[in-house]
C-alpha cells in the first residue's frame, strides 16, 4: 500500500469517527432538549382536554379552561398582585446589585470573595430555610422597632428582592468582565467625569446584563411559593399560592390553562425585551 493511499485511509477514518461524534452529540442534544420539554409539551395538551377529570385518551378537545382561568376573580387578582410585587423587587434589586457588581469587579478590598458569594446565598439556600429565616428575623424586627413588616406589602417586597439580587449581581458582574474599560478611560481623557463616562459608555454596553438580570430576577420571584407562603399577609394571595389553594379542592385542567398562560406572558415579555436589548448575548 503507497503513501497516498494510506494517508487516504486514515484521513476517511477520521472523517467517519468525526461524523459519528457529530451525529452522537445532536441525537444526546435533542434527546435533552426534549426531556426538558416534555413537562411543558403533556401541560400544554392537559390545558385543551374538555373532560374535568384528566384521564388519557381524551374525550375531546375544548378552551373553556382558559376562560374558566380568565374568569376566575382569584386567579386575576393573585396575577396582579405578584406583578406589582415582583415589578418593585426588581427595581429595588437592581437599585443594589449595580454598585455591588461595580465593587465586586473593579475594587480589590478584604472579603471580597466572601461578599461576592453571600449575594449568591438566596439562591443557594432552600427556599422553605429563606422562608423560615425571613419570618424569623420579620417577627424580631417589628418587635424591636414596632415598624409593621409582617404579612405587610413591605415585607413580600423585602423578600423578594432578595431573590432578585443574586441573578442582577450574577449577569451584571459577567457583563463588566467583559467590559473592555479602555473604552471608559478614553471617554474620561477626552474630558468627560467618571460619572458620565459610565453613563454614556459603559452602562450601553452591559444594559444586556442589566435587563437579563432585571428578567431573570422577575420571573424567580413571580413564580416564587415557598418564601411567599411566610410573607403573605390576610387577604393576599399571589399567583402560585392561588394555583395550591386551587388544587387543594379541585383537580381539572384550569390549572394547566393558569400554568401555560402564565408561562406564555413570560416568554413574550422576553422575546420583545430580546428583541430591542438582545440579551441572548448574554444568557
Amino acid at each position: 500500500m503507497s503513501t497516498a493511499e494510506a494517508s487516504s485511509g486514515n484521513r476517511g477514518g477520521f472523517l467517519s469517527r468525526r461524523r459519528l461524534g457529530k451525529w452522537t452529540l445532536n441525537t444526546f442534544a435533542t434527546a435533552a432538549f426534549i426531556f426538558v420539554l416534555l413537562p411543558l409539551i403533556f401541560v400544554t395538551w392537559l390545558s385543551f382536554y374538555s373532560q374535568e377529570i384528566p384521564s388519557f385518551p381524551p374525550d375531546g378537545y375544548s378552551t373553556r379552561w382558559y376562560s374558566a382561568a380568565i374568569g376566575n376573580s382569584r386567579f386575576i387578582d393573585a396575577f396582579w398582585l405578584s406583578l406589582r410585587v415582583g415589578v418593585i423587587a426588581t427595581l429595588i434589586g437592581l437599585a443594589l446589585a449595580l454598585p455591588a457588581a461595580i465593587a465586586i469587579t473593579r475594587f480589590q478590598f478584604r472579603g471580597r470573595t466572601t461578599v461576592n458569594n453571600l449575594m449568591l446565598m438566596p439562591l443557594i439556600v432552600p427556599g422553605i430555610v429563606l422562608g423560615i429565616a425571613l419570618y424569623v428575623f420579620q417577627v424580631e424586627t417589628e418587635i424591636a422597632t414596632g415598624i409593621r413588616m409582617l404579612s405587610s406589602p413591605l415585607g413580600l417586597i423585602f423578600g423578594h428582592t432578595l431573590l432578585v439580587i443574586p441573578w442582577s449581581v450574577r449577569l451584571i458582574t459577567a457583563s463588566l468582565i467583559g467590559f473592555d474599560r479602555t473604552q471608559e478611560e478614553a471617554a474620561m481623557n477626552l474630558g468627560a467625569t467618571p460619572f458620565v463616562a459610565f453613563r454614556r459608555v459603559t452602562m450601553p454596553a452591559i444594559l444586556p446584563g442589566i435587563v437579563a438580570g432585571a428578567m431573570f430576577g422577575f420571573v424567580a420571584s413571580f413564580g416564587n411559593l415557598e418564601l411567599s407562603l411566610f410573607l403573605v399577609g390576610p387577604g393576599r394571595t399571589t399567583l402560585p399560592i392561588a394555583i395550591l389553594q386551587y388544587l387543594e379542592w379541585r383537580i381539572d385542567p384550569t390549572i394547566a390553562a393558569v400554568s401555560v398562560l402564565q408561562i406564555l406572558i413570560i416568554v413574550v415579555a422576553m422575546l420583545i425585551t430580546d428583541r430591542f436589548v438582545r440579551i441572548s448575548r448574554v444568557v
